[in-house]
């Protein structure tokens, strides 16, 4: 595992075929790569936290029944990219190491306040929305037929602002425990392999951190946020068992799908980033130490 020293422009590993090159291109190289990786990694999260929970789409409905619930493979459009954040945490703990990986978590962590601090302030000072005291809304869109679309009222924004607090709320905790999860489990596999095995530290640290945050973020939702589409007449937990099933479903072929880019991406970014391939990486007590944060 790279450790800071490691990516110092002064160590870089020798490829044949490839030239070796100057600190300062190498310290664009690796720089350049994590700022993208981070940068994709936290622009997905901004964006879930405005999409988050505003549509659920039923990606296979069985037509079958269990407990008079419907077993439909229905997830939050959020959910969607919510894989590539895990991708990037992969990528960035390979070749950056478990501390980076750590921080850019926490810093997406403060961008969700930051988001929700955004919307609270935009609410606040909404100005010509006139707000129903009932509803703490203001009137739904009405159509124009002369200008041929809806009149806005304010209605669009106050209905995301309320959405992406439920969801921002029901994720954070989520966000955090799985991704640190994700990370911790990578490098407990890592470690227990000796380097070896890239597909196992890949998809388990994937795999449990996504169980993780499926679950979490199902109940929470619902629990706290009251914002899943449920049947309130009908047992909850079945209910909220078919979201949990589904949304871990879709996680766990995205996770398995993403072996194949992760092996090649970690091919062609240890070469470009002069950096020893992931299977040859030794876990040195003393690198494991330093990874540990007591080195």
């Amino acid at each position: 595992m790279p450790t800071d020293a490691h990516l110092l422009p002064s160590n870089q590993h020798d490829y044949k075929g490839l030239r070796r090159l100057t600190e300062t291109e190498l310290y664009i190289r690796r720089e350049t790569t994590f700022l993208v990786m981070a940068g994709i990694f936290l622009g997905t999260l901004a964006m879930l936290n405005i999409l988050g929970i505003t549509l659920f789409i039923t990606l296979w409905d069985t037509g079958k029944q269990l407990a008079g619930v419907d077993l439909a493979f229905t997830v939050a459009i959020g959910v969607l990219p919510y894989p590539i954040t895990f991708l990037c945490t992969d990528f960035i703990s390979e070749f950056y190491g478990r501390k980076r990986a750590s921080r850019v978590v926490w810093v997406g962590f403060l961008l969700n306040i930051w988001v929700v601090l955004i919307l609270w302030v935009g609410g606040a000072l909404a100005g010509s929305a006139l707000i129903d005291p009932q509803t703490g809304m203001p009137p739904l869109p009405s159509f124009d037929e002369q200008a041929g679309g809806y009149v806005d009222t304010g209605w669009t924004f106050f209905q995301v602002r309320h959405l992406a607090f439920a969801a921002v709320a029901a994720s954070m905790i989520a966000y955090l425990c799985a991704q640190l999860v994700d990370v911790h489990v990578f490098h407990f596999w890592k470690k227990l392999t000796n380097g070896r095995h890239l597909w196992l530290r890949n998809n388990g640290s994937t795999l449990v951190s996504q169980l993780v945050d499926t679950f979490a973020v199902i109940t929470i939702t619902h629990f706290y946020a009251r914002a899943l589409p449920v049947d309130r007449d009908a047992p909850i937990w079945p209910q909220l068992m078919v979201f949990i099933v589904s949304g871990y479903a879709f996680k766990v072929l995205a996770a398995l799908f993403d072996t194949i880019p992760f092996y090649i991406g970690s091919y062609h970014m240890a070469r470009f980033l002069r950096l020893p391939m992931p299977s040859e990486h030794e876990a040195t007590p003393a690198a494991m130490a330093v990874e540990a944060g007591v080195g």
